[in-house]
This record gives C-alpha cells, structure tokens and sequence, in this order.
C-alpha cells in the first residue's frame, strides 16, 4: 500500500470516528479523559490514548465506547 493510501485511509477512519462520537458526552468527561478521546478520535491510537487518560486500555476502551466512538484501524 502506497503512503497516499494510508493517508486517505486514516482521513476517512478520522471522519467515521468524529461522525459517531457522542460529543456531549466527552464535553462532560474531566479533562485528562477528554483528551485521550479527542486524541483517539484524531489518531486512533487507543494505547496512547488510555496513557493520556491514565487509564489501561480496557479501562479507556470502556469510555470510547460510552462516548460511541468506533474502534477503526
């Protein structure tokens, strides 16, 4: 797979993410875990994310899925 196809690949998996968030629901998140899932909407790296919460991966997976946010890679 060419570079441009990772590219275009990641903007379409961004946009499904941002399309199916539950915004209100991360504006209500403390800070630190509304960032990890802001973060995870943008790069869709779930690791770094539940880092950025101080969460582990199964503890920030709970929120992404409460704030409906797609698991797409």
């Amino acid at each position: 797979m060419r570079v441009e196809e990772w590219e275009k690949e990641d903007r379409e998996f961004r946009e499904i993410r941002r399309r199916n968030a539950d915004w209100e629901f991360i504006k209500a998140q403390p800070p630190h875990i509304r960032a990890a899932l802001l973060y995870f909407i943008e790069k869709g790296d779930i690791y770094r994310a539940a880092r950025i919460a101080g969460m582990t991966v199964g503890e920030f997976n709970e929120h992404r899925y409460r704030a409906r946010i797609p698991n797409i890679t």
